[in-house]
């Protein structure tokens, strides 16, 4: 039998700019920031009543450009104040959204452009040779690529590489105000119309657009908001509640989040152009930060960071940390809640991907993480766990199978690709995850690691995630990653390894592959060697790029280099 979420709410049929704004004409703060840039708070900022009305000026000038229902505009830049005022606009307009991470190449970008079959795109003023150039090869007309920036705020904004800047887009206030968004109220009607198109990562196979309707993201963003009110202080402390954007726009998390849920939620954002660890400190410090949603690289820094467990920077604001995107040992989140004594600050993961708009499994609030957990169903959402025998046969509780989930906020479909649609959904609903997962007695669920990804040993099964996190204890190691290697013809488990700050020299291959010899089932050990490295490759997300480390891998054993040999 799938497991049933506990909770069930109501999810009204209506548009992404009606849930967050409520109508086109609603009375919104025009005062407190919302949208604030953490690196000029004082002057670049927008109010909520700000934003819609910036949204609703590029609505309307973007229709009058051209842009036609479904429609799709794709935005390639890093993270500012006027990335949601796109997200927003291009919805407001009828159109489909796409985001593009900054820092794909020009082949890359060429091709979410022609597989999108974008009408109209906006490229940061950082970005914009990689984007003409990504632009004349994907047939896109130069008269639609346009050069963004915040410079709108005081109407400075300049073309750039023979592009038009963005405020040729910008109609003026009194147009604004009088546009009216559709609300699609109608029955059905909100899950019937594509809002954006958030591509995969791509780590198996060309990345692929994910169809993500108005009735996905109001139902990611009603399990959200329904989570957080669980706790019965919520309504009480909200007006002292701020968050910190570190993670990109681009990706499904900080979009879902930073661009409808909080704002939403009416809290204030403090949004950080690109991460940078020693800026995200002092942000926290100087605007007394409350809540920060995290992927795991930024964790494992925050844990293993000994100027910050020496007092130098303050973060006694922090009330509550979410983690996502990837897996993450409970031994790290401890080792971070240790800098609060009081165990005020639990560390809780969730669990979710771009197939399901953001998130399907989370915290209840009133309850703390013990474990490496990632929480229970959100509302509405049901699971099953799946044999890897059969590919059809549910495991029975408490063993462990390939993730299926079924709710309000999966995926229409894979764009332009039946194909790969009916591989991965099933006709009545059920998402195929890719991951493995069990449920323990109290219903809460733990991810265990990718089905492709997982290591076979002599016929055993080996969780790369598990290594990992087992690796993170040991006080030298300050990242890592394993990932399978053949050697001789059998797979067996390599770690590579970063060092903690400043433990270069004391940190030893050998050493750390006979503790691990100690911890670990004979079939686990590092049998394929222990390699000493500067950085783990990953993508903006946090999820390890194992591809990498795999070619790396087949190039070290092919040499037969001392550290393949360990």
């Amino acid at each position: 039998m799938p497991y049933k979420s506990r909770w069930s709410i109501p999810i009204p049929q209506q548009s992404i700019p009606t849930w967050v704004f409520e109508s086109p004409t609603s009375p919104l703060d025009s005062t407190k920031p919302l949208l604030i840039d953490a690196a000029r708070p004082d002057t670049h900022y927008l109010t909520l009543a700000g934003f819609r009305l910036w949204a609703q000026r590029l609505a309307v000038g973007l229709k009058a450009a051209g842009l036609q229902q479904g429609d799709r505009v794709l935005l390639f830049s890093s993270n500012n104040i006027f990335f949601p005022v796109v997200f927003m606009g291009v919805i407001m307009a009828g159109g489909i959204f796409t985001a593009a991470n900054p820092t794909l190449i020009r082949r890359e970008l060429a091709y979410q452009l022609k597989d999108s079959g974008a009408s109209f795109m906006l490229c940061n003023e950082d970005q914009m040779a990689t984007g003409v150039e990504a632009a004349v090869d994907a047939g896109l007309p130069l008269s639609r690529a346009f050069a963004f920036d915040d410079h709108i705020l005081d109407n400075s904004g300049k073309p750039l590489a023979g592009c038009r800047n963005w405020r040729n887009l910008i109609a003026d206030e009194a147009a604004g105000r009088q546009y009216e968004w559709t609300s699609l109220t109608g029955t059905g009607e909100a899950d019937s119309v594509i809002a954006v198109l958030n591509y995969s990562s791509g780590t198996t196979g060309v990345p692929k657009g994910v169809e993500v309707t108005h009735w996905n993201y109001v139902a990611n963003g009603c399990q959200w908001k329904h989570l957080a009110e669980l706790d019965p202080s919520e309504a009480l402390v909200r007006h002292r509640l701020s968050y910190l954007c570190t993670v990109p726009m681009y990706h499904a998390m900080g979009q879902t989040i930073f661009c409808t849920i909080i704002p939403a939620r009416r809290i204030p954002i403090y949004i950080m152009k690109k991460y940078d660890y020693r800026t995200m400190l002092r942000n926290i410090q100087r605007f007394q930060i409350t809540d920060l949603a995290l992927v795991p690289p930024i964790i494992v820094s925050l844990a293993k960071d000994p100027e910050l467990r020496a007092g130098k920077y303050d973060i006694s604001s922090i009330e509550r940390i979410r983690c996502g995107a990837a897996p993450l040992g409970r031994e790290v989140c401890e080792e971070l809640e240790s800098l609060w004594p009081d165990g005020r600050v639990n560390v809780k993961q969730a669990w979710g991907m771009t197939e399901a708009t953001c998130s399907v499994i989370g915290w209840d609030p009133r309850r703390r993480s013990e474990n490496h957990a990632v929480g229970e169903l959100h509302a509405n959402c049901e699971a099953k766990l799946i044999s890897d025998e059969d590919g059809r046969t549910e495991v029975a509780h408490g063993e462990r199978g390939e993730l299926w989930i079924r709710g309000p906020n999966i995926m229409k479909g894979y764009w332009r690709r039946e194909a790969e649609t009916r591989e991965t959904k099933t006709e009545d609903g059920w998402l195929k995850t890719g991951d493995i997962a069990y449920v323990d007695e109290e219903g809460y669920f733990f991810v265990v690691d990718r089905k492709k990804e997982l290591i076979k040993v002599k016929g055993n099964q080996v969780a790369p995630a598990e290594l990992e996190a087992l690796l993170l204890e040991h006080p030298l190691v300050g990242d890592a990653a394993v990932i399978g290697v053949v050697i001789d013809g059998e797979e067996v488990p390599r770690a590579y390894l970063v060092p903690r700050a400043g433990q270069k020299a004391a940190l030893e291959a050998v050493d750390i592959a006979e503790w691990m010899s100690t911890r670990v089932a004979r079939h686990k050990r590092l049998l394929g060697g222990v390699v000493i490295t500067d950085v783990i490759p990953k993508n903006l997300s946090g999820k390890i790029l194992r591809r990498l480390l795999r070619d790396k891998a087949m190039e070290e054993v092919k040499l037969n280099t001392p550290r393949a040999r360990l």
